[in-house]
């Protein structure tokens, strides 16, 4: 069973997957670390690019038994065969703004990935790949310990999952421009 925690940089994964590995006992498999100590990390400009094709064969040799899978590259580096659940953690794009800006993100980087998170591209590729074994939460104004019972309760197989819909956020608030202009 790999239970597999994804979304945007700065929605919380790494934490919420620690909880959830002790709260089960299982161990976890960092999909960062194993890319960057196997070498797969090329810098360019101000971010990682990483050989998801090379990534995912190393993937396959690591996955085995049960275990918490957390990084961002999920949906593009696990088969859906090595999935039980994958829960896609979510956060607004405004509180992403704040979270990017302390981690010193380039504003360029800042744009992409709140875009992304505004657009689901993750969700999106999450679900195409995984389908109904692909769940949703909503980690804006909500603590760890919530996040983590949603995420239990999804695990232990009752869906509680949220519907997002940042797009509608966004527009509403007339801040396209903002989040996709130049």
């Amino acid at each position: 069973m790999s239970i597999v925690i994804t979304g945007n940089p700065g929605v919380g994964k790494h934490t919420i997957a620690k909880e959830i590995a002790g709260k089960l006992n299982l161990p976890t498999l960092d999909i960062n670390t194993i890319a960057k100590n196997s070498g797969l990390l090329e810098k360019s400009e101000d971010t990682n690019d990483v050989d998801v094709k090379k990534l995912k064969r190393i993937m396959g040799q690591k996955i085995s038994g049960e275990n918490v899978i957390v990084g961002h590259l999920a949906p593009y580096v696990l088969d859906k065969n090595q999935v039980t659940i994958m829960i896609v953690l979510r956060r607004s794009p405004y509180d992403l703004i704040q979270v990017y800006k302390e981690r010193k993100y380039s504003n360029k980087k800042i744009k992409e990935n709140a875009g992304s998170e505004i657009l689901g591209v993750i969700a999106h590729d999450a679900t195409h790949t995984f389908q109904e074994k692909v769940f949703q939460i909503k980690v804006t104004n909500q603590n760890i310990s919530k996040t983590v019972e949603k995420s239990m309760n999804l695990i232990h197989g009752n869906d509680n999952s949220d519907k997002v819909d940042w797009l509608g956020l966004v527009t509403d608030n007339d801040d396209l421009k903002k989040f996709f202009g130049h």
